[in-house]
C-alpha cells in the first residue's frame, strides 16, 4: 500500500516537473500579444500565452467594459443611472439651482449641482445599463482595467468636484429662494380683493 502512493506520488511529481521544465524551454517560443481584429490571431497555435503584466498588456476590445467615467460637466443629475444599477453602486445627491446653471456639451440646460456623485467600482459588475440609460452621455466604460488597490474603500470613485461648503451654500441660496417665493405669495393672497358677500342683492 504504501509502495503504491509512492509511485502515485512520483508520477505526480514528474508530470509537474516536466511541465514546469516545458516552459522553461519554451520560454524563446513565447506568442506575441496582437490584436483580436488582426487577421493573424488564430495562428499562433504554439508558444506560451503568459503576458508579463504590467509591462506587457494584452489588447482590449473597442466595445469593452471596463472601468466608469463621469464626465461631470456633462451631468444633469437626472438620477438614471443610480436607478437602473441593479447592484446600487452609484450613490448621487443633488441640489436644485435658483436658475439655469449653464449647458452640457450636447446642449442640455443644467439646473441641478451634482453635491454627490459616488461610483463603487467594488460593486459594480460591469453591466453597462448606467451608461445606456445617461441622456447626455456623461458616464462612460473606459478601457481602463488595471485598477488593483490595497484598500476596498479606494475603489470607491468620486466625480463631483463640489466640496461640503460649497453644497451647504447651495442650499441655503434655494431655502432664501423660496421663502421668498412664498412671502411673495402669502403678500399677493392677503392683497387681493376679498369677495363682496351682499354682491348680487337687490
Amino acid at each position: 500500500m504504501i509502495i503504491k502512493k509512492t509511485i502515485n506520488a512520483l508520477k505526480t511529481s514528474w508530470k509537474g516537473l516536466s511541465l514546469t521544465l516545458r516552459h522553461l524551454f519554451a520560454i524563446g517560443k513565447r506568442r506575441k500579444s496582437i490584436d483580436i481584429k488582426s487577421d493573424n490571431y488564430f495562428e499562433q497555435q504554439k508558444g506560451l500565452v503568459t503576458v508579463q503584466f504590467p509591462k506587457e498588456k494584452l489588447p482590449v476590445p473597442e466595445v469593452g467594459r471596463y472601468q466608469l467615467h463621469v464626465e461631470i460637466d456633462d451631468c444633469i443629475v437626472c438620477d438614471l443611472c443610480a436607478k437602473i444599477c441593479p447592484v446600487d453602486c452609484i450613490e448621487i445627491e443633488s441640489i436644485k439651482a435658483t436658475g439655469p446653471i449653464g449647458q452640457t456639451s450636447d446642449g442640455t440646460t443644467k439646473r441641478l449641482y451634482p453635491a454627490k456623485f459616488d461610483i463603487d467600482m467594488a460593486k459594480c459588475l460591469y453591466c453597462g445599463l448606467c451608461t445606456v440609460v445617461c441622456p447626455t452621455e456623461c458616464i462612460t466604460m473606459t478601457d481602463q482595467y488595471d485598477k488593483s488597490v490595497t484598500n476596498i474603500a479606494d475603489l470607491t470613485y468620486k466625480f463631483s468636484d463640489m466640496t461640503p461648503a460649497e453644497a451647504e451654500e447651495k442650499r441655503q441660496e434655494l431655502a432664501k429662494q423660496q421663502a421668498e417665493k412664498q412671502a411673495a405669495k402669502e403678500a399677493a393672497t392677503k392683497a387681493a380683493p376679498k369677495d363682496n358677500p351682499n354682491k348680487g342683492e337687490a
